[in-house]
């Protein structure tokens, strides 16, 4: 990332005195990040200019950077030409954070199953279209650890799951991809939920298969009829009778 010099606009940072006050001056910054006034590659003032802008201490304006930090929204660099550095989040922070909310909203493996109903069949079109070689040999690869794993609960369970993480990385979306890896914690919860009420795992494994020679041949009819099947077998198995039978009826 080429290093830009100090944003020359000495009015963006304003005195606090509300509150907690490292928040109110990551909160400050954060709102500059979106608005574009501070934009990836800015060095920050050095901590003396922030204090003395803000009108706080040192320790204040550390503990605020720390959290930047951690949010992904700054890089803290050392040495000579070392500061604060405006950096874009990665998909991985922000995807953290929806996760966390995503947990900690105790959704029940229905609620999962009906998203992956909306997400899954959705993107297939996308995938059938744009899916390469690598792609199609990594979801092959998958398929055949599952086939070897087939006994062991716990491995069959993550294999699981990362089949179709990688499918959802296949569309080529970064949307869809962030939106699939927020779901991985309470989706493993719902394969997991799934896999307790009745275990399919050589069923699972050839649906999987069939998947990907659908994709492979760009034929997204087929590859819709197998996930729709897929998907509906997990719906009975967690409760949503209501759903199975909208997928029952989709299918005829």
């Amino acid at each position: 990332m080429a290093i830009s010099s100090t944003p020359a606009r000495g009015d963006l940072f304003r005195p606090v005195n509300q509150g907690r006050i490292s928040e109110v001056i990551v909160e400050q910054i954060r709102l500059l990040i979106r608005q574009g006034r501070l934009k990836p590659g800015d060095r920050l003032p050095p901590e003396r200019d922030l204090c003395e802008r803000f009108q706080v201490s040192r320790v204040t304006i550390r503990e605020a950077l720390r959290v930047l930090e951690a949010a992904g929204l700054i890089e803290i660099r050392v040495g000579a030409r070392g500061g604060a550095f405006v950096t874009s989040p990665s998909s991985n922070h922000v995807g953290e954070g929806i996760t966390d909310l995503l947990t900690m909203s105790s959704l029940s493996p229905a609620e999962v199953t009906e998203a992956r109903m909306m997400i899954e069949l959705g993107i297939i079109p996308l995938v059938c279209q744009r899916a390469d070689e690598q792609d199609i040999a990594d979801l092959r690869e998958l398929c055949a650890q599952a086939q070897a794993a087939l006994g062991d609960h716990d491995h069959e369970l993550k294999l699981s799951l990362e089949f179709h993480m990688r499918l959802g990385r296949a569309a080529h979306n970064g949307a869809i991809e962030l939106l699939l890896e927020s779901l991985r914690e309470p989706l493993l919860s719902s394969l997991a939920r799934s896999h307790e009420e009745a275990p399919v795992g050589q069923v699972a494994v050839q649906e999987h298969l069939a998947m990907v020679e659908a994709i492979a041949a760009h034929d997204a009819d087929k590859t819709t009829s197998v996930m729709t099947e897929h998907l509906r077998r997990t719906a009975a198995r967690v409760g949503m009778a209501q759903m199975q039978q909208h997928l029952t009826a989709r299918r005829s």
